[in-house]
């Protein structure tokens, strides 16, 4: 017999960007099982938007999708807007859109740096603004959450562990730990938490090259103790759980679900 889910979202309402896929169509698919209505927000591709959307609402809930390039304002404005409007609220930002666009250093170029730094972290800052305006003109609804919102940033190992051939994404994934941190300092008395998840090696089509053949994934495993890929639904569980009155007073830190990732596995045998 399945294990009922509990719901320790009902009634809330959650965006998650760049939620059509990977990482974050496993947080809309975990909240919604949790209980809240769900936001999907892609920059492309609505069929898959609506794909997530439609397992979403096997959950009972209702789930909606909505377009924005989270590193355009103006589609960042209107995307609030528009889930404002349908939802009549938002409670739970899972701030996921993200890519990857990598290079040798020397061989970086600016366009690159520019478009992987105006994703990841000026796409979090946006939505993140956003999300806490809703959250301050609202305030504290008490038979819906202990907080006024909830600000889930998606970063990286890569915010603390250094990643050669990846200069932007390590910069955008480390900025995001300190805008993290300070929107909570700033935020935490208005009672929103801002808090990060920190995924180590997931299963998604970003990083489908480490882990597709056997090769490649024995040889991923020499940098993850506990000996097993990550899954999308391992994030997605965190992710509700973090967002959650469970975890109320937690507040300006990154979660890190990596297996171990980050205990520096090269060291195990001595320095």
């Amino acid at each position: 017999m399945a294990t009922e889910i509990p719901k320790i979202l009902k009634g809330q309402k959650a965006i998650i960007t760049g939620g059509d896929s990977g990482i974050g169509s496993g947080c809309a698919i975990s909240l919604a099982q949790h209980g809240a209505d769900v936001a999907i927000v892609y920059r492309k591709g609505a069929e898959k938007a609506e794909a997530v959307a439609a397992e979403c609402r096997k959950s009972g809930v209702e789930a909606i999708i909505s377009q924005a390039d989270v590193s355009q304002e103006e589609q960042v404005v209107a995307m609030f807007a528009d889930v404002c409007k349908k939802f009549g609220t938002v409670d739970i930002l899972i701030n996921n859109a993200g890519l990857q666009a990598d290079a040798p250093f020397t061989e970086m170029s600016l366009e690159k740096w520019n478009r992987v730094i105006s994703v990841n972290l000026t796409g979090q800052f946006l939505c993140a603004r956003e999300a806490v305006k809703e959250f301050m003109r609202r305030g504290v609804v008490p038979e819906v959450s202990c907080s006024a919102g909830k600000i889930i940033c998606m970063s990286s190992v890569h915010e603390v562990v250094p990643w050669a051939g990846h200069a932007n994404y390590a910069a955008s994934k480390g900025g995001i730990h300190l805008m993290m941190q300070s929107i909570a300092q700033e935020m935490a008395e208005k009672k929103v938490r801002v808090n990060s998840i920190g995924p180590g090696a997931i299963r998604t089509p970003i990083n489908k090259a480490a882990w597709d053949t056997p090769e490649a994934y024995n040889d991923l495993m020499k940098l993850i103790p506990y000996k097993r890929i990550g899954e999308p639904d391992d994030i997605g569980k965190a992710a509700a759980w973090l967002a959650s009155d469970l975890a109320e007073y937690i507040n300006g830190i990154t979660l890190f679900v990596d297996g171990g990732m980050t205990l520096y596995p090269g060291f195990r045998t001595g320095g």
